[in-house]
């Protein structure tokens, strides 16, 4: 049952308006379903290849930490890029699965985040095949759904988890949060279908054990997961019954009871935690630069609550968007990271209206408007082709805006051990976790981590070009660190160079 029919029983799609004009299709629009197959199977293929690729910029060092550590002890891990036993929200249900595969079948750390890569892709586009047809009966609306998650955004390119931008995909697909994204989708098809068909207690158990799921794997999808199925529990038709509400929270309370017990980390801690705000403040900076372009969603959500006041999608949009007002009002900018349930509910209501039940004058304007912004988000995100095809091969327009990777810091292992601790800047300590060894202040913002401040300041001290060699000492001592890479060398240092790596960036063994 799709959402169009329990809301209103909209005529046949053979039965057509008088004021519609002639049934008789063009060419154009005959050629319009397989151009848009054909544009979303090329975004799919590219993210594919990206899969193998797996770029490494942004927090792809994180994740291979977390799996790093896993492995090494699958029960009690610690932190993943310290040398402290303290608990991490990384340590999800899907880490420790992907961990323990990958140590039965043999695989790398890399090779588990392709493993990764592939599974949460596939979620990601079974999740949002089913539940476009949850919410129109035209199949053609799933590769146009597909063009407007990955392109509808803006002029500049956004690349955060969660997100489903190319450019965001490009960096973020195998992370856990795509995996969460494509769980979500799936939630929420399954959901209005046991709201719908009044399943059975069994059904909403197994929901509330998704959605729990959802929220360990990774917290704020979890919080879009949350807000899509309040939407679509309010926008039901008809009210869900008092049974079925009490089987809504039976499912609920399950899934709370997961989260809660979940042994590697407590999320309430992580609830109370005020380090989130300043990290996430940036989301609230140009907004329509970013997402400018998703307004053309916000049309469609207009024409759908002009036909609906309950209307899910709109819902979801409402929802979503007070959180995200709220949080910028109340200074609270983690609660920014609910921006996909303000884009996600646009972005499909953009897709599924050039199928819908308006004139067809309307629809075929509305249809040409939407195939110039995905023309506009598809140009602004071309660099995102810099991951999986050399520049040098590439247009020199889209070759001008490419990103090229990281360069890794793969080269220090023949001498860092698993468990080593290394000195080294920030940029160098997003990367060095992934290989086993840790360093002195966690490369990535660790809001559970009790020193993290004091270890940030400890190794801005140790490279201030003021600093005397004693104070140097005691820092690499408070620490144990058995290696320095880069910064100032002087013989009363005690450090004894090893290796020489791209770029000219020198690693020192501590003592002889």
């Amino acid at each position: 049952m799709t959402l169009a029919r329990a809301r209103t029983e909209p005529p046949d799609p053979g039965s057509r308006d008088p004021a519609a004009g002639p049934p008789a299709r063009s060419a154009a629009a005959a050629l319009a379903p397989r151009a848009a197959w054909s544009a979303a199977a090329l975004l799919v293929v590219l993210l594919a290849l990206v899969s193998v690729r797996l770029p490494w910029v942004g927090d792809l060092g994180m994740h291979a930490a977390t799996l790093e550590r896993l492995r090494h002890d699958l029960l009690h891990p610690g932190n993943p890029l310290v040398a402290e036993d303290t608990p991490s929200p990384y340590y999800s249900p899907w880490t420790v699965l992907l961990a323990a595969g990958a140590d039965l079948g043999g695989l790398s750390t890399f090779g588990a985040l392709r493993v990764a890569a592939a599974v949460g892709l596939g979620t990601l586009l079974s999740g949002v095949w089913r539940f476009v047809r949850v919410l129109t009966d035209r199949i053609a609306a799933v590769p146009v759904a597909v063009l407007c998650l990955i392109l509808l955004w803006g002029t500049d390119v956004f690349a955060w988890s969660g997100f489903t931008g190319f450019g965001s995909l490009a960096l973020t697909v195998s992370y856990p949060s795509t995996l969460a994204l494509g769980l979500a989708f799936h939630l929420w098809a399954w959901l209005w279908r046991a709201l719908a068909g009044r399943a059975s207690w069994p059904v909403f158990l197994w929901l509330g054990l998704l959605v729990g799921t959802i929220a360990l794997v990774h917290q704020f999808t979890g919080v879009v997961a949350g807000i899509g199925a309040l939407a679509l529990v309010l926008g039901a038709r008809p009210r869900p019954e008092r049974a079925v509400g009490a089987r809504l929270l039976g499912g609920g309370l399950l899934g709370a009871a997961l989260v809660v017990a979940w042994p590697y980390y407590d999320v309430l801690t992580l609830l109370g935690t005020t380090g989130l705000d300043a990290i996430h403040r940036s989301l609230y900076g140009d907004l329509v630069a970013r997402f400018g372009l998703a307004a053309l969603g916000v049309l469609a959500l207009a024409a759908r609550w002009g036909r609906d006041r309950r209307d899910p999608l709109v819902l979801f949009f409402a929802l979503g968007l007070l959180v995200v007002v709220l949080g910028g009002v109340s200074g609270h900018h983690a609660w920014g990271r609910a921006l996909p349930a303000v884009l996600i509910p646009a972005q499909l209501a953009a897709a599924v209206e050039v199928f819908g039940s308006g004139r067809r004058s309307w629809r075929r304007g509305y249809a040409v408007a939407l195939v110039v912004a995905l023309g506009v988000g598809a140009w602004a995100q071309s660099g995102t082709l810099g991951y999986v095809v050399p520049p040098e091969r590439l247009p020199a327009a889209v070759a001008a805006k490419a990103r090229e990777p990281w360069h890794g810091y793969r080269w220090i292992t023949p001498w860092v051990r698993y468990g080593d601790v290394v000195m080294a800047r920030t940029y160098p300590a997003r990367q060095i976790p992934a290989h086993g060894p840790y360093t002195v202040a966690p490369g990535y913002p660790d809001v559970l981590l009790p020193d993290a401040a004091q270890r940030g300041a400890a190794v801005e001290r140790y490279y201030a070009p003021g600093t005397g060699p004693g104070e140097r000492a005691r820092i690499l001592a408070d620490y144990r660190v058995r290696w320095v890479l880069g910064g100032p060398r002087r013989a009363a240092d005690g450090l004894r160079e090893v290796a020489v790596g791209p770029g000219g960036e020198r690693l020192y063994r501590v003592g002889p």
